[in-house]
């Protein structure tokens, strides 16, 4: 069984209540940086970084209005970083026109190096669609055809060329174009929708809350998909982990977290690789950014070798 890939969603840059900690409220861009570079010094395969561009009052209580816009944040942390992928998760690539998309991840791609993981995901909050001039009903449909879409802009041509129900564009150049010559483009979503949309369009899925025991029927599913399609090529099965504290923390840290030795952990995780899963994404629970950047020191140096 090869090793398990793991990556973290970068704290600060998102504050809904449903995961944020009580210390990134108060924080900002040198967390940010800081965090970043302790990921990529301990191994980390990704930082990632959701999107949302305005958030309604009817949520705000619950969801905060602090979300960092992906692209500005990765470009930001690119710069003082050499190797950790750039994940945004995910982004809602149909609020937008997809020349505009790709312009901005293709610039990304290229000062970077080639780091980009696309994640994209279809969106939930109405207002957000509706303040954009963008169809919530229709979101589905649109982001399946902003996938392909964003394969012919994102691809190696300098004029891209897409014919389709929502756009149509040709005879327009971009450039730079993306230092890799394909961008891996993860769908997020566990609907059935969007795990459908994952299996014939993406280069690799983002589940979006699926408990350990639902993972095992998806990824079938996943797999009876590409197979009865014919789909060919390297394809990523992602999975959330739960909230993690490397040792005993001698403090609340929740009913789900899971804690203990590294062994103990390691244990638990090396799970999710038996279920046909490929890379986890881990948060850690903690009450200050020292707090985190040990935990994510711990977890490089003590669990992931045991990740096997």
């Amino acid at each position: 069984m090869s090793a398990l890939a793991y990556g973290i969603q970068l704290p600060v840059q998102a504050q809904s209540t449903l995961f944020a900690e009580a210390w990134e409220a108060g924080a900002g861009p040198e967390d940010l940086v800081a965090v970043a570079r302790a990921a990529e010094r301990a191994g980390f395969g990704y930082l990632a970084c959701c999107d949302h561009v305005a958030v309604p009052r009817r949520l705000a209580r619950a969801m905060s209005t602090v979300w960092y816009d992906p692209v500005a944040t990765l470009a930001h942390l690119a710069a003082v970083t050499g190797r950790i992928r750039l994940l945004s998760h995910v982004a809602v690539v149909g609020l937008r026109h997809p020349l505009l998309t790709a312009k901005q991840y293709a610039t990304l791609d290229h000062l970077s190096g080639g780091r980009l993981v696309l994640g994209v995901g279809a969106g939930h909050v109405r207002e957000e669609f509706e303040a954009l001039g963008v169809d919530f009903e229709r979101r589905g449909a649109l982001l399946d055809e902003t996938v392909d879409a964003l394969r012919a802009a994102l691809g190696p041509q300098e004029f891209p060329e897409h014919h389709g129900k929502f756009y149509d564009f040709e005879g327009l150049g971009q450039r730079p174009r993306p230092a890799q010559p394909a961008v891996p483009l993860w769908v997020g979503g566990s609907s059935p929708a969007a795990v459908r949309r994952a299996a014939l369009k993406g280069d690799g899925w983002l589940p979006q809350g699926d408990a350990r025991e639902r993972l095992p029927a998806q990824v079938a599913r996943l797999r009876r998909l590409r197979d009865e399609a014919g789909a060919e090529g390297p394809f990523t099965v992602g999975a959330i982990a739960e909230p993690l504290y490397v040792g005993r923390p001698g403090w609340d840290t929740g009913p789900w977290t899971l804690t203990g030795a590294p062994e103990e952990i390691a244990g638990s995780l090396r799970a999710y690789p038996a279920m046909g899963v490929d890379q986890i994404q881990v948060r850690f629970r903690s009450r200050s950014r020292a707090e985190l950047i040990e935990q994510i020191e711990l977890f490089g140096a003590e669990v992931a070798p045991r990740l096997q």
